[in-house]
């Protein structure tokens, strides 16, 4: 008896073990502790991993463009492992047709599982700056955002598309969210880049800390007549929108036209499409989980995605858009 106990122990232990072994990984790509995509792709793991049909991970990245890189370079279909990311539309479309400079040679082959909030760009600084338009940043010390990420492709795409020479800043640094904030704070850098969603709180934690020190955080207005923006627009026609930061959001003293864009959840297209139809069903009949964590995630609706379904220039997961068609939000 104890023989045949032992043995169903063995047998219960090894098909644990295979099921486990059989059981899909999928890992996060998400972007630097302090943004939103950090914290969006970290509760969407527990989404995952408390639904049970893969072992999910979040991992900190330089956000989009190194995500992207890790859809193309890291997903092994034949270990079961696929890399899923939070990106900016314009770094994902860019990537996607191989116009970016990283995947000129190597497009990456990725689809969209669902659109999460609207990112907007932040030019943050300080009302002692002297920085009040984009030209101003031109005699200035800036930081474009941390190399790779999304933040920096969409700062030196519109810093270009103004006219200015990055090279030509009093200063050019190339800091993420968290660097840019400790360095404004101590007045190293005159103004820096962020692209997040709405509020970002780790910037709501700066104007806090300025007003400490006798200044007030200000953004820099970026209205669509604004020469450099237009010629932006122009060039990525499509990719992005033109909204307001509400002045209620960071304290400013009214509410600061910006360029928008909707990020995306993708996935590599060699995402099976049961997966795909598992992971994006968990994640919306869990909203209420997300938006406790992360407050942009209200703008993660099924409508907020449905309207982009057939429309955008990356394509949807097949998996993805069978969910929403069960839905009886896409025809």
């Amino acid at each position: 008896m104890k023989r045949w106990g032992l043995l169903m122990v063995v047998i219960l232990f090894a098909a644990s073990g295979a099921a486990e072994a059989q059981n899909p990984k999928l890992v996060i790509a998400t972007g630097g502790i302090g943004g939103v995509y950090y914290y969006y792709g970290t509760q969407v793991s527990e989404i995952v991993n408390k639904a049970g049909f893969a072992a999910a991970t979040a991992m900190q990245t330089a956000a989009s463009v190194d995500n992207m890189m890790l859809i193309r370079d890291k997903t092994e279909p034949d270990k079961k492992t696929w890399f899923i990311a939070t990106v900016l539309p314009d770094t994902a479309y860019f990537t996607t047709i191989g116009k970016h400079e990283k995947f000129k040679d190597k497009p990456v082959k990725a689809a969209i599982l669902w659109m999460m909030y609207p990112n907007f760009l932040h030019l943050v600084t300080t009302d002692k700056s002297g920085v009040g338009k984009l030209a101003d940043l031109q005699d200035k010390r800036v930081s474009t955002g941390a190399p790779g990420s999304g933040t920096e492709f969409t700062a030196l795409n519109l810093v270009r598309a103004a006219g200015l020479d990055p090279a030509k800043f009093k200063k050019w640094e190339k800091l993420g969210a968290k660097e840019s904030e400790e360095a404004l704070a101590n007045g190293t850098i005159d103004a820096f880049f962020w692209s997040g969603g709405l509020p970002t709180g780790s910037l709501v934690e700066l104007a806090n800390t300025l007003g400490r020190k006798g200044l007030k955080m200000t953004l820099v207005p970026m209205p669509d007549n604004d020469p450099g923006v237009k010629k932006f627009k122009d060039e990525f026609q499509g990719l992005a929108d033109s909204l307001p930061i509400p002045k209620e959001i960071y304290g400013t003293e009214a509410d600061t036209p910006t360029l928008a864009f909707w990020n995306m959840f993708v996935a590599p297209e060699s995402l099976p499409a049961d997966l795909a139809h598992k992971l994006v069903k968990s994640v919306f009949e869990n909203l209420d989980s997300l938006r406790a964590a992360v407050k942009a995630a209200r703008d993660t609706t099924p409508e907020s995605t449905a309207k982009f379904i057939g429309k955008s220039a990356i394509p949807f997961h097949p998996g993805a858009v069978q969910y929403f068609k069960e839905k009886g939000l896409v025809k």
